[in-house]
């Protein structure tokens, strides 16, 4: 089967470098805006996934709302309303887009860069198409309203390639569950985990993040961290957390808990226990009950405990 052009222009996008300089730029300033809890209220940590995909459907419900009524003859008025409520919304919708942008791999944000400019482009289309509408030249202004709805469409187009494509916001620890097999798996004698140290392991092909406290308490998370992937064994460990590398989300180690973002999506936690010297670990699910019934369907076993390290 034939390639798809579109396909390869994008990935030449992804692979084009003259905009990083900028992209560092701006990424650093977006950072360094004091939005302090606010941030992960924006990230959508709140919801369990990004805000940004909802915060949208405003500006463009709005614009294709205004796109329908200025087809209909004695619309334009209603239409202008639509046009102004889009453009309100705009702004909030960009700057959701913006802190999950500024924490995205270099080919991801090269693309969510044009995506941007896309949309801005479109905004400055859709503000010229209310003015000239609050200024008599109705035509004008739907022109420009039509145009801007086109360029909205490459934005989304765009959009549509970060999310599907290039899995930005998708959750990267979601398939876990369904790989790693419902039993007890062995994954190293108890001295092969030294307290305070991140340790990964593989199950069933999957890894995992095993942590031994100084207390003797063990714990087990998915490695691979739920935002974009990164190696959580490489994190560091503090607090009763493990801290992501790449972008500085905070896990929970008794629970997987994601305590800040940019991930909003916890990570898959395993139940432990030491037999014989070794610690096993099972993938903690909702509903299980133990066999020996010390836990109920709804509480998780809780985590192996040796002695003083």
């Amino acid at each position: 089967m034939k390639r798809s052009r579109m396909l390869g222009l994008l990935e030449r996008l992804e692979r084009e470098p003259r905009a990083d300089p900028l992209i560092d730029v701006l990424r650093t300033g977006i950072r360094s805006l004091p939005l302090g809890r606010g941030r992960d209220v924006l990230h959508g940590r709140w919801l369990g996934h990004p805000v940004h995909p909802v915060a949208v459907q405003v500006p463009i419900g709005s614009w294709m709302s205004a796109a329908v009524l200025d087809l209909w003859p004695g619309r334009s008025r209603e239409a202008g309303l639509l046009v102004g409520v889009g453009l309100a919304a705009a702004a909030p919708a960009a700057l959701t887009g913006a802190v999950d942008w500024a924490e995205l791999h270099r080919e991801q944000s090269r693309v969510g860069l044009v995506h941007a400019a896309a949309n801005w482009a479109a905004v400055g289309l859709y503000a010229a198409s209310l003015v000239c509408r609050v200024r008599g030249r109705t035509g004008a202004g739907r022109a420009y309203g039509f145009l801007g709805l086109t360029v909205v469409g490459v934005g989304g187009m765009l959009g549509g390639h970060l999310a599907y494509h290039q899995a930005s916001g998708a959750n990267h620890a979601e398939e876990v569950p369904h790989v790693i097999r419902d039993a007890w798996h062995r994954v190293g004698a108890v001295a092969e985990f030294p307290a305070g140290r991140p340790v990964r392991r593989l199950v069933d092909d999957v890894p995992i993040l095993v942590v031994r406290e100084s207390g003797g308490t063990i714990h087990a998370l998915a490695e691979r961290c739920s935002h974009l992937a990164g190696p959580l064994a490489e994190g560091t460990i503090a607090d009763g957390c493990v801290t992501c590398p790449w972008h500085g989300s905070v896990f929970r180690l008794a629970d997987g808990w994601n305590v800040r973002g940019p991930a909003t999506a916890p990570q898959p936690a395993f139940d432990t226990r030491v037999l014989d010297g070794h610690v096993e670990v099972r993938l903690r699910r909702d509903g299980r009950r133990a066999a020996n019934g010390k836990w109920s369907e709804t509480t998780p076993p809780p985590p192996a405990r040796l002695g003083p390290a």
